[in-house]
């Protein structure tokens, strides 16, 4: 188990070598621990090298899940680090109560694909990645549909309840979500909304006649990359073009902050978000397979 910032970072070290193209940052890091109820991170040695990682996190709007990132350096797999860690992870999660654990690997990763199904893990959703490159991009000029005014949550910071009630309705929509349940609002503000990488100065609120009916957030991963952490808007406002009134929003700001690009990653079968993205000029990048898969049992673990 991970104890002190060295171990730390060599766990990211391990992460960022076995996913190059979603690299992230030490603040990434502490702000998916911040997101979490409870947090664990283990290292694996073979021959008193470390070869692996595995992070397991039990997040506020699914207690029942184990969020699992397993990484062993390639040259080092088929040796047993990834089931010591899936086992390390299981009874770990089986001891906060959960009842399955969620993992991840890249489309196209066969060897990685073929542990998890080995292990009964079925798919769930996939995420696409996708990049904006800000470098010589021009601001856009940003219209909002008629009665909608954008406000930053740093400009109004009473608003933040009728954000968490756009939150509520909202985040089962995305494909992959039916079981998220909504944390209590002092919880989902903790937990989402005021991470070291959150900002009021980038969240940005639509308003009509005062109500909050829609909300995008930018997570401050790096200094020079951003990524879109969330856009919803409710149900009855949809397609008049406040999501896309908001993304511009923050893509203005994050020009005017020189940022050089921001991410973001949705599920393929989220057809509206993707195709505003498409057409704000977000590459695609890679694909991320989730798939949710049992627990060791307990006769598992003591065999």
């Amino acid at each position: 188990m991970c104890v002190d910032e060295i171990e730390e970072m060599t766990s990211l070290e391990i992460y960022n070598t076995v996913w190059p193209h979603d690299d992230v940052t030490i603040d990434v890091v502490h702000t998916f621990k911040e997101s979490a109820v409870d947090y664990v991170d283990y290292l694996v040695r073979d021959g008193g090298d470390i070869v692996g990682s595995g992070v397991g996190a039990i997040l506020g709007n699914r207690a029942h899940r184990c969020i699992s990132l397993i990484a062993v350096l390639p040259a080092k797999r088929n040796r047993g680090a990834g089931a010591a860690l899936y086992k390390a992870l299981s009874a770990w999660a089986r001891e906060r109560g959960a009842r399955e654990m969620e993992a991840r690997v890249a489309d196209g990763d066969a060897e990685s694909l073929s542990f998890a199904r080995h292990r009964d893990f079925i798919e769930e959703r996939r995420q696409v990645s996708r990049v904006l490159n800000l470098v010589g991009m021009s601001p856009f000029n940003v219209n909002p549909p008629d009665g909608i005014e954008i406000v930053t949550w740093a400009l109004r910071p009473d608003l933040a309840r009728g954000m968490y009630m756009v939150d509520v309705e909202t985040r089962t929509d995305i494909p992959g979500s039916r079981d998220v349940i909504a944390e209590p609002f002092d919880e989902w503000i903790e937990h989402f909304m005021k991470r070291r990488t959150d900002s009021p100065e980038a969240t940005f609120i639509a308003l009509a006649e005062g109500e909050v009916v829609g909300f995008a957030k930018l997570s401050l991963t790096a200094p020079a990359s951003a990524g879109n952490s969330m856009t919803a808007v409710k149900r009855t406002w949809r397609g008049r073009g406040i999501a896309g009134a908001l993304k511009e929003t923050e893509i203005n700001w994050a020009l005017l902050n020189g940022y050089a690009e921001l991410r973001t990653s949705n599920e393929e079968r989220n057809v509206p978000i993707n195709r505003l993205n498409e057409r704000l000029g977000y590459q695609p990048r890679e694909t991320t397979i989730y798939l949710v898969g049992p627990l060791l049992s307990d006769a598992q673990l003591q065999g």
